[in-house]
């Protein structure tokens, strides 16, 4: 009895710990534009996907792994990454890197820059 007991108490830490690990909600979009962070629309955050409040902006895809990539950001070519550490916070801090880039790696220029703020 006490093994199944401490199953299902692993089971479960297990569980809510998957669920921290995603951006889950609403927030506010700003873009960084010399030096001042301009908002630009609100974004929801389900699973693994988002929308955009605008009804003209695409749908996204987001991979979580060691750094999370939003795909399909603006357009097909522009792509989102996150630091890991930072979903967990209030103010999320991510870099846009254009897919079209001339360097070897797309990930590894850096177009632009911005925040997230949760919408509480």
């Amino acid at each position: 009895m006490k093994y199944f007991v401490s199953i299902i108490t692993l089971f479960f830490i297990n569980f809510n710990h998957q669920e921290n690990d995603k951006l889950i909600g609403r927030y506010n979009y700003l873009l960084e534009d010399y030096g001042l962070y301009i908002q630009k629309d609100k974004i929801t955050f389900k699973d693994s996907v988002f929308v955009f409040d605008n009804k003209y902006m695409p749908k996204g895809k987001i991979s979580y792994g060691n750094t999370i990539l939003l795909e399909n950001f603006i357009n097909r070519d522009l792509i989102i990454t996150i630091s890991k550490d930072q979903i967990k916070k209030d103010t999320i801090l991510f870099y846009m890197h254009d897919k079209q880039s001339s360097s070897a790696n797309y990930l590894d220029e850096v177009v632009g820059k911005g925040k997230l703020i949760r919408i509480k």
